[in-house]
């Protein structure tokens, strides 16, 4: 392994390391009622070089969700089919998997990762522009003009909403595998809405931008 390859391998782990122990802490005392010097103390590191690798404390829990950021650009850049059906398709793919990010998951963890990020304030509008930033770069995918705001804006907001109703009803006491086959048809309904009312996405990649006019 080359020096700088071990370099990133032990630079990823640190980040690893710190967000989960940040989050240990957090989720038994409370976001607010943690200091971020208390975190690098656990994490037997200094505060400055705590902030080298997280420069808000907000983001040493928003890191377990980083690589979702983006995803939906991603997944309609490499897709061979239309946008709205590749999006459709990762989105059901995501609810059989019973992924963390569709909601869809009764895990005791990940319910009290949800009511810790959803419950503080600083930790949701942190979420707030997580999304926003996915939404410019889905947009920016769709050809980056209004009409690809628009779409952007919709997608990202279905996506949100469907995660969102599918956490508050297991956070209810509903479990994962009983409510998938609900969760499956509202994001059929939800998804067929968005092409009846984005026409100009059945197309696949350069498409788009002709289709429109």
């Amino acid at each position: 392994m080359s020096e700088i390859g071990l370099r990133e391998r032990k630079r990823q782990r640190m980040f690893q390391e710190l967000s989960d122990i940040a989050i240990r802490l957090f989720l038994e005392r409370g976001f607010d009622a943690v200091p971020v010097a208390e975190v690098a103390a656990a994490a037997e590191v200094s505060k400055p070089t705590l902030f080298r690798y997280f420069p808000a404390k907000e983001d040493l829990v928003l890191y377990r969700i980083a690589d979702h950021e983006g995803e939906a650009a991603r997944i309609v850049a490499g897709a061979d089919v239309p946008p709205l059906d590749a999006l459709r398709r990762h989105f059901l793919d995501g609810l059989r998997r019973y992924d963390p990010v569709t909601g869809l998951n009764d895990a005791p963890e990940v319910l009290a990762f949800h009511s810790l990020l959803y419950g503080t304030p600083s930790l949701a509008a942190r979420v707030m522009a997580y999304q926003e930033r996915s939404e410019a770069a889905l947009a920016e995918v769709l050809g980056g003009d209004l009409d690809a705001r628009l779409a952007a804006a919709q997608i990202v907001a279905v996506q949100r909403v469907l995660a969102l109703e599918n956490w508050r009803r297991i956070a209810a006491g509903e479990r994962a595998v009983a409510l998938r086959a609900e969760a499956e048809a509202a994001a059929e309904r939800a998804f067929g809405r968005l092409e009846a009312g984005l026409p100009g996405l059945r197309a696949v990649g350069p498409a788009l931008d002709a289709d429109r006019k």
